[in-house]
């Protein structure tokens, strides 16, 4: 009887091992398992907590506000500017480069069609140079071969100056092409020729200073006043309203004897031909070659007529 009740105590001692054992596992859980009670804990909060939604991944500093969803429909928002105002300054980039692009090709034209004007008014003068000198030094006509006969005129009395302006310039400036009167000039022909076509000039006899003056250079071609004569026709040839004649004239004078006397002046009366032409750019070239071949050599009369004429004509 003792026997089997301890056989009985025994078995059940052995049954209840593996029950005590299984409860003590389940009173002590795994790492794993606790972290994964702590999750669902912490989402069932977050649930309850922001109803609207998550909190952002950045939020979880203790200091830090966690991001709600109207932050982050604000920063989309926000964002989406950004990006817009980013399209809106490319564009805007993109079309003043192309406006810039345009305004450059239309200087460039500009610039192509001002140097040919300018290359066709050389090559016109060019060509004026290489046509005039067989105008100024050809033989005078058979009825002209022996020099004009000199007018007789006292030797101790200077002509009078003149007091009328001209249309090519003012009074002083024609003044300065005037013969001198003294007892070497009053006896020298071919000043007396000059002098005879310089007062058909100023009288405005225009046609017959010219044709008085042509053959006063075919006469005395080698003579000072060859510079002279050739300045004044250009200058008569102005006076009658005809700049492009002039200008040829007015440039072989300077091409052919630029050591002239009045070389500077046919410079000047160019680019007043220019200037009556309408091309005020090639007035100012004219005029600066004028400094550039004379400079101070320029007599102070001249430099006055320069300085205005290159006002008017906007020179820089």
């Amino acid at each position: 009887m003792r026997l089997s009740t301890t056989v009985l105590a025994a078995g059940a001692l052995v049954a209840l091992a593996p029950a005590s054992t299984a409860f003590a596992q389940r009173q002590a859980p795994t790492p794993e398992q606790r972290l994964e009670r702590l999750e669902r804990q912490v989402n069932e909060v977050q649930r309850r907590v922001f109803p609207k939604g998550r909190p952002a991944d950045t939020a979880g500093f203790a200091d830090d506000p966690a991001a709600t969803q109207s932050s982050v429909i604000s920063l989309d928002q926000r964002l989406d500017a950004l990006e817009k105002q980013m399209a809106d300054m490319l564009r805007q980039t993109e079309e003043n480069g192309n406006r810039l692009r345009g305004l450059e090709a239309n200087i460039t034209q500009l610039k192509a069609d001002e140097d040919q004007r300018i290359q066709a008014l050389e090559q016109r003068m060019s060509e004026a140079a290489t046509s005039a000198p067989a105008t100024t030094d050809a033989a005078p006509p058979a009825t002209t071969s022996t020099p004009p006969k000199p007018r007789p005129k006292p030797s101790t009395t200077p002509p009078k100056a003149s007091t009328t302006t001209s249309k090519s310039g003012p009074a002083s400036s024609s003044s300065s092409d005037e013969p001198a009167a003294d007892a070497a000039t009053a006896s020298d022909p071919a000043e007396d020729a000059y002098s005879e076509g310089f007062h058909l000039w100023e009288a405005g006899n225009y046609d017959e200073a010219i044709r008085s003056l042509k053959a006063f250079v075919a006469a005395y071609p080698k003579h000072r006043r060859a510079s002279f004569a050739n300045n004044l026709i250009g200058r008569a040839l102005l006076d009658k309203g005809q700049p492009n004649e002039a200008a040829k004239v007015l440039l072989a004078n300077y091409r052919n004897n630029p050591g002239g006397e009045r070389a500077p002046d046919s410079l000047y009366y160019l680019g007043q031909a220019a200037m009556k032409l309408g091309q005020p750019t090639q007035a100012c070239s004219v005029y600066g070659e004028l400094d550039a071949v004379y400079g101070a050599k320029i007599r102070p009369d001249l430099k006055k007529l320069e300085t205005d004429a290159k006002a008017e004509a906007n020179c820089k």
